[in-house]
């Protein structure tokens, strides 16, 4: 039983060791093919301040918190993979609302928030990789 508990100790600190907290390219994730064919083509997609056409209808700001195993993985990979993840989610609930878009999406990671229209925040660990977003579901005029 002793050693049990100090397994499980040693492996749960192993899993807490690492937390990087980085910045990835949006590019380099969406143009990733793995995830190209599970994204929805109909639902515009419109990262920080980027222009985008004048909404029509808003449906409210949504959150997403995508974690991914990141085990013998790279940041990088393990990254863009939650992050897919959340843009996904986010596209999803635009098209349960009516929408066609998804604006100002922005990092938030652990309610700290981060706007680019290049990048995005990641946490990555030995294990597990997580990735949170907010965006807002909009109509717009195509």
């Amino acid at each position: 039983m002793v050693l049990v508990l100090v397994a499980l100790g040693l492996f749960s600190s192993l899993a807490e060791a690492r937390k990087d907290i980085g910045d990835y390219s949006i590019k380099d994730a969406l143009s990733r093919s793995d995830g190209q064919e599970k994204m929805k083509d109909d639902i515009a997609l419109y990262f920080g301040s980027q222009k985008h056409p004048k909404a029509i209808e808003s449906f409210g700001e949504f959150s997403t918190n995508k974690k991914t195993n990141a085990f013998n993985k790279s940041d990088k990979m393990a990254c863009e993979w939650a992050f897919l993840s959340a843009i996904i989610q986010l596209q999803t609930k635009a098209a349960s609302l009516g929408g066609n878009a998804v604006i100002n999406i922005k990092s938030n990671y652990d309610r700290d928030e981060s706007s680019s229209s290049k990048t995005f925040k990641c946490a990555a660990g030995s294990i597990i990789a997580g990735v949170a977003l907010k965006g807002t579901v909009v109509k717009i005029r195509k």
